[in-house]
């Protein structure tokens, strides 16, 4: 479970983790206040459970209280990554001399618990283990013996943190053991943890995230689970359907787990971003295809939608009606990329091409047009 950053900023604090003065807003005019309180600039950020909120306009900056709610006006108006603003938390500005990265994480291929540390701050951990990986330092952890005041020497090290300095990044990362310990936490990440023009060291951004199956024990947070489910996760949830948002524009329909990864295997390989995993399941009837076409062809960020069916219990006359049906309900015209094979595949070939659909026989022929098709209404 994804916990708020204000939410894992308090839990920090709460463990003696410096974390700059804020406060969460509601509305605007809470934001003018919050601003107030603090004095001086202020930082506006997003409270969305996805990544890269700030390349999205998810974190913005004013000089006064005022300014500060017309900012929060402008952030609760708008979705980030698809999510709508709900919660911004209004800091102050941190004056930062240097950026860094720790976080402490479970390597679940290692079988270890490990502190991942970097001067490479504000850069995403995937992108410095594939880009920059002589620029990131593993520290093993050993859960019978735990933290040790020599990792915080070697992390103090590597990011050459000045010697006065050192004991607050052993403070810094022996808490973050006890909150990984005390919440059931598979990640506890600041990023960036920075070096003020003060000369202190500050946790900017936070993220925990806690093992569902310990919720039991925390039950300040179990009755908050689930929210981090996008608002099109949400809706295919309550219609039953296996369904992963991804950041792509070609949204994907199939039946059947392992032909839904396939394609969109077969959408990357071909050049294409897909933009989202949606399986219907094996014998969907006409009104499960129905819903999940609407689904897709509602979702802001699908351009085409590519519909792959192997029809074994699945008639694909079923699907066909299911589709002209979300299409006819929703009015929404987006391309469509069809293959159909399988049981009943020549009614519903037939039903879909008096609609003036092309409907594909082989999978890497259809993969292709919705890939051809994304790209150009991208230019």
């Amino acid at each position: 479970m994804k916990l708020y950053e204000f939410e894992a900023k308090e839990i920090a604090k709460n463990n003696g983790i410096p974390v700059p003065r804020g406060g969460i807003a509601k509305t605007p005019e809470e934001a003018r206040i919050v601003a107030e309180k603090i004095g001086g600039e202020v930082v506006l950020k997003a409270q969305v459970l996805v990544g890269r909120r700030g390349l999205a306009g998810g974190v913005l900056f004013a000089s006064n209280s005022l300014e500060a709610e017309k900012v929060a006006r402008e952030l609760f108006s708008k979705r980030v990554r698809g999510e709508k603003v709900e919660l911004i938390l209004v800091e102050e500005k941190i004056c930062i001399d240097k950026e860094y990265y720790l976080s402490l994480t479970i390597d679940r291929s290692n079988r270890e618990i490990v502190y991942l540390v970097s001067p490479l701050g504000g850069v995403e951990i995937e992108e410095l283990v594939k880009k920059y990986p002589d620029k990131l330092l593993r520290i093993r952890v050993d859960p019978v013996i735990g933290y040790k005041p020599y990792m915080s020497r070697l992390a103090a090290k590597f990011l050459g943190l000045p010697k006065e300095l050192w004991p607050s990044m052993h403070k810094i990362m022996n808490s973050m053991y006890n909150i990984m310990k005390n919440y059931d936490a598979d990640l506890v990440e600041f990023n960036p943890l920075v070096k003020t023009c003060s000369n202190e060291i500050v946790a900017v951004d936070a993220k925990i995230t806690i093992d569902d199956n310990s919720l039991y024990r925390h039950i300040e947070f179990a009755e908050k689970y689930g929210r981090e489910l996008s608002e099109m996760e949400a809706i295919a949830k309550k219609l039953g359907f296996s369904y992963v948002e991804l950041d792509g524009d070609i949204g994907i329909m199939c039946n059947g787990a392992g032909l839904t990864m396939a394609t969109m295997d077969m959408v990357a390989y071909y050049g294409g971003r897909p933009a989202n995993f949606l399986d219907i399941g094996g014998g969907a009837s006409r009104e499960r295809v129905r819903e999940a076409a609407k689904l897709l062809l509602k979702h802001d960020k699908v351009k085409v939608l590519l519909v792959n069916i192997f029809g074994g219990i699945t008639r694909c006359n079923e699907v066909a009606r299911g589709i002209i049906e979300a299409v006819e309900e929703t009015g929404v015209k987006k391309p469509i990329v069809i293959r159909l094979l399988g049981t009943n595949e020549e009614i519903g070939r037939r039903l879909l091409e008096e609609k003036g659909y092309s409907v594909f026989s082989e999978a890497d022929d259809a993969v292709k047009k919705a890939v051809e098709i994304a790209k150009n209404l991208s230019r």
